[in-house]
């Protein structure tokens, strides 16, 4: 469903309703199901802002995350402990960007066992583009004022921390 053809009714809460009279307790039913259909929502502009500059958002993210190291480069095992990623996917995320000349591997030089990730020139542009791009439409959160956004960001955190994401 896209937002040019919106629904006449909120299907979540009608499925709530449903819920509340032939199940139980819809509050977890509805909340999650919101979070589901938000984050479609949100990984479609995201797709849409990054389309351009051709990368998905796992791309993106690894390399703001190199933007964000201190010497532009990090040991693979930590980018993807980082971005709490499996090693074979941060792998790919990294062919894929060293394909494209967005990232170089080095080795590391006091640990032979350890490949570095670098950012390149390019890879550095294209991050600000890309970067531009998605802060341009608030990484597709609409409808929200500053305090909610700081809410719903803490509220999601307690989520994450009580699954175990974080300590």
């Amino acid at each position: 469903m896209t937002a040019s053809t919106p629904l006449p009714f909120d299907p979540i809460a009608r499925a709530a309703a449903l819920w509340n009279e032939r199940i139980g307790e819809p509050r977890a039913m509805a909340a999650v199901t919101s979070i589901m259909r938000v984050q479609q929502i949100l990984q479609q502009a995201v797709d849409a802002a990054l389309r351009p500059h051709g990368l998905t958002f796992a791309r993106y993210e690894a390399l703001v995350l190199l933007r964000f190291a201190r010497s532009g480069s990090l040991p693979m095992r930590i980018m993807g402990e980082r971005l709490q990623l499996h090693p074979t996917s941060i792998t790919n995320i990294v062919d894929r960007l060293q394909a494209s000349h967005l990232v170089a591997r080095r080795p590391h030089p006091t640990d032979g066992r350890t490949t570095l990730v670098e950012i390149t020139g390019a890879g550095r542009e294209l991050c600000a583009a890309a970067t531009a791009s998605v802060t341009a439409i608030d990484f597709g959160l609409v409808g929200l004022d500053d305090d909610e956004t700081q809410a719903l960001t803490d509220l999601l955190a307690r989520v994450r921390h009580a699954a175990g994401d974080f300590a």
